[in-house]
């Protein structure tokens, strides 16, 4: 894999947190990714990385073998287009991380032979901490093992149904988001209880990863561990009952119900 040269094709915030996260890694030679945007400016930050800053899509891709297409829905398909006469089945393989685009649309536009895949990681990916859904349509066992390599380097992968790509996007990039929003309220009501913004970040940020931790290493459901925690008449449960009381759960649920249906409209 580390002769492999890597282009991301649209370098916004995903497709920064995918370089990012493949240089924090080092295991794919930072000479042999190169990035793409149009306002090249916009990555001046990455400057002195080693990693090629370039403008033209079509020199990225001819000098590649993985592509990952990074760019908004609305423009993808005019980046296909840009592209499609200079992807080569015998060296190239595809790999768009653009929510809502079938593979189906994408063979549609590139009318070719050449290896694709969808990716949905998130921008956690830029700490090596990404979970990564993949799905392909039917490539070899070869193209598959490359293209989970390629996101293993920045997180945890798994390989799913393209029907429930959507659905993935919802829970594992949009759910960054979700997360995120929870741990700013937990830092404001340490706030209000007596600790500076600084402690409390620190307190709560170490308390939500030892939480996350604690469920990946022992496989227990969220359940059984709050129990450990919920005495009879306590502090726990009085808290928690308050928080159902107000919608906790059933609005976190809503609000992934009511992203999903706006991605599949």
């Amino acid at each position: 894999m580390a002769d492999k040269k890597v282009a991301i094709i649209g370098c916004g915030n995903i497709g920064i947190s995918i370089l990012l996260g493949l240089l924090k890694k080092a295991a794919i030679p930072a000479k042999s990714i190169t990035a793409t945007r149009r306002n090249i400016e916009e990555l001046s930050e990455l400057k002195g990385s080693g990693v090629r800053l370039i403008s033209d899509n079509i020199r990225a891709v001819k000098e590649s073998n993985l592509i990952i297409i990074a760019v908004k829905p609305y423009n993808i398909v005019n980046v296909l287009e840009e592209l499609k006469d200079h992807l080569n089945p015998a060296r190239h393989i595809l790999i768009s991380v653009t929510a809502g685009i079938t593979i189906g649309k994408i063979q549609e536009v590139i009318n070719s032979g050449v290896p694709v895949f969808r990716a949905m990681p998130n921008i956690s990916a830029s700490v090596g901490k990404s979970v990564t859904c993949i799905c392909q349509n039917g490539t070899n066992s070869e193209n598959i093992e490359s293209v989970k390599f390629l996101f293993d380097m920045i997180g945890t992968t798994m390989i799913i149904e393209e029907e429930l790509m959507e659905s993935a996007t919802i829970l594992g990039a949009c759910g960054v988001a979700y997360v995120l929003r929870f741990i700013r309220a937990m830092i404001q009501g340490g706030i209000q209880i007596g600790f500076d913004a600084a402690t409390a970040s620190a307190i709560v940020n170490q308390t939500v990863k030892g939480a996350a931790e604690l469920l990946i290493e022992r496989h227990q459901h969220p359940e059984f561990e709050i129990d450990k925690v919920t005495t009879p008449k306590g502090c726990t449960i009085v808290g928690l009952n308050e928080m159902e009381h107000n919608g906790f759960s059933s609005s976190l649920i809503k609000g992934l119900v009511t992203s999903f249906e706006r991605i599949e409209k």
